[in-house]
């Protein structure tokens, strides 16, 4: 079921057959640089753990937040990689805006194209009051989506990871953007 369309991008429900989507992303060290240091998420995970949270919030919310798939329109509709509105406040008020992409996607616009149709969508039509997105200090593409998407730089912040990360050192930083701010622009 299609969620949402941009220009070059259709945003969709997922299904238990995007396990193997799933799986192909999280396995390339470059995609899994500012999360994991590179180490691949284990198959079992996405079939045990990742996919079945992605299912129920989705089902928890109706749909309207939550994790979708996002395909190229250009190649036929080919998984890119995911997009989420996350609930953090059990109400949907205020959401994390997150995405991961397939490397042959980067520089390409798609993470821009789909954070700022998640964002107006989010403030015109689900009723979300501040959005918010969080990445390592220095993940300067993510970063820089963040302020594509109209997000403003609030703070940065240290936390403990379970295995160290390069770049680490430097912190994380954390991006909000609310109904109001929105607005105004």
């Amino acid at each position: 079921m299609v969620f949402l369309e941009t220009e070059r991008l259709v945003l969709r429900r997922f299904t238990e057959g995007d396990e193997a989507h799933l799986v192909a992303l999280d396995a390339d060290p470059e995609v899994m640089r500012f999360l994991t240091g590179g180490a691949p998420t284990p198959p079992r995970v996405i079939r045990d753990e990742t996919l079945p949270r992605m299912l129920r919030l989705d089902a928890e919310y109706g749909g309207r937040l939550g994790y979708w798939a996002a395909e190229e329109k250009a190649a036929g509709r080919r998984f890119t990689g995911w997009f989420e509105l996350r609930p953090t406040d059990g109400g949907g008020r205020e959401c994390e805006l997150g995405y991961r992409l397939r490397r042959d996607a980067w520089g390409r616009g798609y993470a821009t194209e789909g954070a700022r149709a998640l964002v107006r969508t989010a403030f015109t039509e689900l009723g979300v009051e501040r959005l918010f997105a969080e990445t390592m200090a220095v993940n300067r593409g993510s970063r820089r989506v963040m302020e594509k998407a109209g997000l403003v730089y609030v703070r940065t912040f240290h936390q403990e990871w379970p295995e160290y990360i390069d770049g680490a050192e430097h912190g994380e930083v954390r991006y909000e953007l609310s109904r109001a701010a929105w607005e105004a622009r």
